[in-house]
């Protein structure tokens, strides 16, 4: 993958040779807002005036990968590019896609259909020239999220910008400007027309690039997290134990533990926001304030809901996984060996064990569990936690024994004997295995 040096000098050289044949091109969008706040950015596109056919003519080996909005993609080795004609777009119809596109000459028009001032702004590299026909650079000085225009029709043209508004506010740690804020609250219910997929990798990037609390709290003051997660809406005001969770509801040890959360990998993000939605539904006064099972209800609508925003399988098994397992910390200083040897080779345990700290941190911040298993992790090998296997269904057919749903509890007897240091040998894993098959 190419780093981003790669990128902006393959843009720059792109540019370039745009100059070179007369044409208008700048750096635009999201790279040059970066720039301009000292963030190296991530990618680089690039604007220009030179239409699609001359585009695809001037880079031999380009892609048009949008034809009906001019969009080429450009690449050297392991560095793309994407670069646009300027274009100005009609009506959107179906609150996503524009009914008419017209390419365009000159760049200001192409600025005026853009989402956000902040990513109006263009750049001539060569020069370091920055052309503002947004008003986006009085933006960036002043932290603010401000739609292009008229608020409420950006939104109206692409609802999953509402979410992009929040995702920006959030990792810049700006503020949304009062006239778009309040077209967001207005439309807020129209993001449950936006697709389950463009809707998840929008709440992956809110969770994942920095400023989640922040992100997740917007989400709420703008109404848009009754209708995209009602689950955790659902976090507020229910009351915990104040003697584990003197921080408050679930809802306020949610947003700690995320305002903790370093940069984490997708599974570990959703784990830190789903690990107590089973915690409402499963809400009783007892002795105490009690979720009983809310580990196990949690694990089901954990995947529902992932389910439900197209998350992949692997993504959704490796969230209902720490989901389902997370209450397990607090018994591991009385686990038989061989039930915490089978615990800490699950997959992905490191997840389990950062979520557990978060956990820990944003309640009573207790960690003597978190620092047990941490002694564990060191004094145990791969070999100790994943021992050659001693014994095979093949070997107990080998010695007479017709196939059978009880093989499973032999083998299984096996491996606990073993993990537990009773047996060493094949010998007398056979032996414990006959006992468990006669018996």
């Amino acid at each position: 993958m190419a780093d981003q040096t790669e990128r902006e000098k393959l843009a720059t050289a792109i540019i370039r040779q745009l100059r070179g044949r007369n044409h208008k091109a700048f750096l635009v969008g999201g790279c040059v807002r970066d720039r301009l706040l000292g963030i190296r950015p991530k990618d680089f596109d690039v604007a220009t005036d030179a239409p699609p056919a001359l585009l695809v003519d001037y880079f031999p080996g380009a892609s048009l990968v949008g034809a009906h909005f001019g969009v080429v993609l450009v690449q050297e080795g392991p560095a793309q590019v994407e670069v646009a004609t300027f274009r100005s777009e009609g009506d959107y119809s179906d609150g996503r896609h524009p009914d008419e596109v017209r390419f365009e000459t000159d760049p200001a028009l192409d600025a005026q259909r853009r989402d956000f001032t902040v990513n109006g702004l263009m750049e001539d590299p060569l020069s370091g020239e920055i052309f503002d026909y947004v008003g986006g650079r009085a933006d960036l000085a002043a932290k603010a999220i401000r739609a292009i225009g008229d608020a409420q029709r950006r939104f109206d043209e692409d609802r999953l910008r509402m979410l992009r508004a929040v995702r920006f506010a959030a990792r810049l740690d700006f503020t949304i400007e009062a006239t778009t804020r309040a077209a967001i609250r207005q439309e807020a219910a129209s993001v449950r027309t936006v697709s389950a997929e463009r809707v998840r990798d929008e709440l992956i990037r809110i969770l994942t690039e920095g400023g989640a609390r922040r992100g997740l709290e917007l989400l709420d003051e703008l109404g848009l997290l009754a209708h995209i997660l009602p689950e955790v809406k659902a976090f507020q005001g229910v009351e915990q134990p104040p003697e584990f969770h003197p921080e408050g509801d679930v809802w306020n040890h949610v947003l700690l533990m995320l305002e903790n959360m370093s940069t984490a990998p997708i599974p570990l993000a959703l784990g830190v926001l789903l690990h107590d939605v089973g915690k409402p539904p499963t809400f009783r006064r007892a002795d105490r304030i009690r979720f009983d099972g809310h580990a196990e209800v949690g694990a089901a609508m954990a995947k529902d809901l992932l389910e439900r925003l197209r998350f992949s399988k692997d993504e959704v098994e490796q969230v209902t996984a720490l989901v389902a397992n997370h209450m397990k910390f607090k018994d591991v200083t009385k686990m038989r060996a061989s039930t915490l040897k089978r615990f800490l080779r699950l997959p992905h345990f490191r997840d389990h064990l950062e979520l557990h700290r978060l956990d820990c941190l944003a309640s009573n911040g207790h960690r003597e569990s978190y620092d047990f298993v941490l002694r564990k992790l060191a004094e145990f090998s791969v070999q100790t936690l994943h021992p050659p296997r001693l014994l095979s269904g093949r070997d107990l057919i080998a010695a007479g024994y017709r196939p059978a749903p009880a093989f499973a509890n032999a083998l299984e007897a096996v491996e606990t004997a073993q993990l537990e240091g009773e047996i060493h040998t094949p010998g007398e894993a056979m032996e414990l295995a006959k006992r468990v098959l006669d018996g």
